[in-house]
């Protein structure tokens, strides 16, 4: 018995023009030099701390439960907030706590070069936030990667969730471009690794959007331990 095909599902262009631009946002071909860093990984597998793919899941998951759920994540959906709203207060706020938690020049300077670029490309865009003549709220002197990043979310119209799932995303497959460089790792494992932690990146989200202010904060010494090791390591393949 032949049946009637489905109607397609409605879908807003705003929609998938926000979906793409997310895409844009979160590519590694976003010229913004994102690539160079590898957040103390690299020091790690030097350490021996980081040596094969299960290792390296545990690790992974170990940062992105203690750091981004903690600090990245939850700040970027209180910017991508406040740019919403126009509180410039806040943005500013919000950006100077995520400079304070950062906890190693290394870790520091990433942050600040990462924001430097991704500004010089909004820029180029013609999608820099209005300026304080235009009653606007203003982008901070030397605001950082999560700073710009949120403003480049609110700009193209992307969701809060979706932000910060896409800006996880991210972290995830540059972690394991470092990996694929300097441990070494296939592409077959860290695809794996993938798997493994998608369902903890859905989580990560879920809780960065519940946590209230006073339980924010990273708490990654291992982590900032091997990033200020990697500051005087010897042979580098990633910047200091």
């Amino acid at each position: 018995m032949l049946t009637e095909p489905e109607a397609p599902v409605e879908r807003a262009p705003g929609d998938d023009l926000a979906l793409l631009g997310l895409l844009q946002w979160v590519s590694p071909a976003l010229p913004i030099g994102a690539f160079a860093f590898s957040q103390g990984l690299e020091s790690a597998f030097e350490l021996g701390w980081v040596t094969d793919e299960a290792s390296l899941g545990d690790w992974l998951e170990g940062v992105l439960e203690d750091g981004l759920t903690r600090c990245d994540l939850p700040a970027l959906s209180r910017l991508h907030a406040a740019w919403s709203e126009g509180d410039g207060e806040a943005v500013a706020e919000w950006d100077q706590w995520l400079a304070a938690n950062r906890e190693t020049a290394e870790l520091a300077a990433e942050d600040a070069r990462l924001g430097a670029s991704l500004k010089r490309l909004l820029g180029s865009l013609a999608l820099l936030p209005p300026d304080v003549s235009s009653h606007g709220p203003e982008l901070p002197e030397g605001a950082g990667y999560v700073t710009l990043f949120a403003w480049a979310a609110r700009v193209r119209g992307i969701p809060v969730r979706q932000a910060l799932l896409g800006f996880a995303w991210a972290w995830l497959e540059n972690q394991l471009a470092v990996a694929c460089k300097a441990l070494p790792l296939g592409h077959t494992a860290a695809q794996r690794i993938v798997e493994r932690l998608r369902p903890a990146l859905v989580a990560a989200v879920d809780e960065a959007l519940a946590l209230p202010d006073d339980e924010l904060g990273p708490a990654l010494p291992g982590l900032a331990l091997a990033s200020a090791l990697h500051e005087t390591q010897y042979s580098r393949l990633f910047r200091s």
